[in-house]
């Protein structure tokens, strides 16, 4: 077999194995199946054919017969999607019998928590004093804006009793696992052993970037916590009462302008106007919540998109989040998880490699790099010429500049707290991991976790607890949290170039072209860091981060008034094809496509919606 044809029949094999891998994933996660079993077998199929180690000499061998090929486009492109293929074996290779027995424990005993953690029901007493359910971010929403007090306290007890459950249905079985499998792997432990795999960078050179992170915004995050006790009672800085102390009521006045039904047409209206396309992709959106759903916005691609032998395939990819329309900042929250999962699919639509290997979220992906994409998309959200635009109520008339400087008044001075919020994560799971069998104990582990809360958050427990964060318990999230705070650093970088560059960021066309080429098109082939220099000029830099974190508030409405301003000097741009095939389901059940057009599918929707939930 020549090496070309070897290429090729790699690229084949791994579609066939990725894709019902992925059918069950998709599935599973989204409730429609309980066939558990068949989930296992297949994600330990694509585990065990990732992590044959074999395959590492004989792509090299065919990386020295591709050499010798004579016609030079063919040699480069089959050298191209060999070492693609190589780095990525390289990123999964278990080597030794014992590890790979450890890593099919690991995917057995986790998919046996999460099919019991799926059937464990939380509920909480609403407003009106009925007991009800709630997922995650149903609970999450209502610490965040309920006016009742004690509602908040019995959804915020709602995290308190999952992680306790947690503690009593396995996650610590989990981590002794995970820890087991990573020394079989040469590692102290599966913090470093992620770490390593994930961002190809050691535990100490993360923290050294953390620690950097946690010292520049420490003071104004402590300064903001001292005044919201001054101006509002120490109570404020109880966990249940802490982000709708400062948020509440800024949110709440934003409802009216941001509903959930109005939130599919904002997502095309925006992406077409920034020029994002999809370059043929079949998307397939589950966007509201249901009992048995998984409790996260995600975006996995069935499909990835490549060239295969010079013929393009378009990606298939699914993506979701848990909206509850009735429920107030439901809209919102809907939203931004609509922008944020459909930024992963523009990325995974664009990637113009020859190999599928280059466009998929696992490594030698950089967790910290796709969530670049996906964060820059839903940072929009925030900006006030967005909002001006965007954010309209039912006579179309804009959200009023005084509701922007009220979130930003509320908001801004906990700028830091929200980037601690994702820094805690990596400080709790480190200590975690380095616990000793004997100290893995519910006593120790909640512990600690309320002292890691203490020390970065400057609370005696978390408005949302760690253990109550879904990624900790999901293999392929664990211990990778932090690359959210390093996209988000980069992310802000990003802002800054094309602010400098064009002034505005909202609806310019520019930038979706500008995206596609310097961080889509390449995949995983190019490095976070050189991807941000080929379009920016500058390497990977914190700084941005932690400014936009040190601004006052009236420094920060100052900016956002001027993007105000700025808005009547230009003319806004078309909104251009998406170039999707886009079907929007709520399990079963298909609400809308765009098989006709975009316009019916989003009047579909929005029709769907009001009648649904009444708005």
């Amino acid at each position: 077999m020549t090496a070309t044809a070897y290429l090729n029949d790699l690229n084949q094999r791994y579609l066939s194995i990725h894709r019902t891998k992925e059918n069950f994933f998709w599935d599973t996660y989204m409730g429609l199946s309980d066939d558990h079993n068949g989930s296992t077998e297949a994600e330990t199929a694509w585990t065990q054919f990732l992590s044959d180690a074999t395959q590492i000499p004989a792509i090299k061998q065919q990386i020295k017969q591709a050499e010798s090929i004579t016609n030079t486009e063919e040699k480069e492109q089959t050298l191209i999607g060999l070492q693609g293929w190589l780095a990525t074996f390289e990123s999964h290779a278990i080597e030794s019998e014992t590890a790979q027995k450890l890593k099919s424990e690991l995917i057995k005993f986790e998919a046996g928590l999460f099919e019991k953690k799926q059937s464990h029901t939380m509920t909480y007493v609403n407003e009106a004093s009925d007991t009800v359910e709630g997922s995650l971010p149903v609970l999450a929403s209502v610490v965040r804006t309920s006016s009742n007090e004690a509602t908040r306290r019995s959804a915020h007890q709602a995290f308190l009793d999952l992680e306790q459950w947690l503690l009593q249905n396995g996650f610590i079985e989990l981590i002794k696992l995970r820890n087991q499998f990573a020394r079989s792997q040469g590692f102290e432990t599966f913090f470093d052993y992620s770490v390593t795999k994930k961002e190809k960078m050691s535990a100490d050179e993360l923290f050294t970037i953390l620690d950097d992170f946690e010292k520049r915004t420490h003071e104004c995050h402590q300064q903001s916590l001292n005044q919201l006790a001054a101006d509002k009672g120490k109570d404020a800085l109880l966990a249940h009462n802490f982000v709708f102390s400062f948020a509440g009521d800024a949110m709440r006045d934003l409802d009216p302008y941001v509903p959930f039904s109005k939130s599919l047409r904002r997502w095309v209206e925006s992406f077409g106007r920034l020029n994002i396309e999809f370059s043929g992709a079949e998307l397939t959106l589950d966007l509201l919540d249901r009992k048995g759903k998984y409790p996260n916005g995600f975006c996995h691609g069935p499909i990835p998109s490549f060239y295969d032998q010079n013929q393009w395939v378009a990606a298939k990819v699914n993506f979701t989040s848990n909206a509850k329309p009735d429920q107030i900042g439901s809209g919102y929250d809907g939203m931004n998880t609509l922008f944020h999962e459909g930024g992963h699919a523009a990325h995974f639509s664009n990637v113009k490699m020859n190999a599928p290997c280059f466009s998929q979220e696992f490594a030698p992906t950089s967790m910290a790099y796709a969530e670049t994409q996906s964060m820059f998309c839903d940072s929009l959200l925030t900006d006030a010429d967005w909002l001006k635009q965007y954010a309209l109520d039912d006579n179309g008339t804009p959200v009023p500049d005084e509701i922007i400087k009220a979130i930003i008044d509320s908001k801004q001075p906990f700028k830091a707290y929200q980037e601690r919020s994702i820094l805690v994560v990596p400080y709790f799971e480190r200590a975690l991991y380095r616990l000793s069998d004997e100290e893995l104990t519910p006593e120790n582990i909640t512990a600690l976790a309320r002292a890691s809360e203490k020390k970065i958050l400057g609370l005696a427990c978390s408005p949302r607890p760690l253990m109550a964060i879904p990624h900790l318990v999901s293999d392929e999230a664990a211990c990778a949290y932090h690359g959210y705070l390093l996209a988000h650093m980069a992310v802000y970088q990003t802002r800054a170039y094309f602010t400098k560059k064009f002034g505005y960021l909202t609806d310019n066309p520019e930038i979706g072209p500008l995206l596609a080429k310097h961080y889509w098109n390449a995949g995983n082939r190019v490095s976070h860091n050189d991807s941000i220099i080929a379009l920016t000029g500058e390497g990977f830099n914190a700084k941005y981060l932690a400014d936009e974190c040190n601004l006052s508030a009236q420094d920060a409405w100052k900016v956002e008034q001027d993007k105000i301003a700025e808005l009547n000097s230009r003319t806004q741009a078309d909104v251009a094809p998406l170039h999707a095939t886009i079907t929007i389901i709520d399990g079963p059940t298909t609400l809308a496509s765009n098989a006709e057009s975009n316009q019916k599918m989003c009047d579909d929707f929005e029709a769907y919606i009001k009648k649904t939930y009444g708005r």
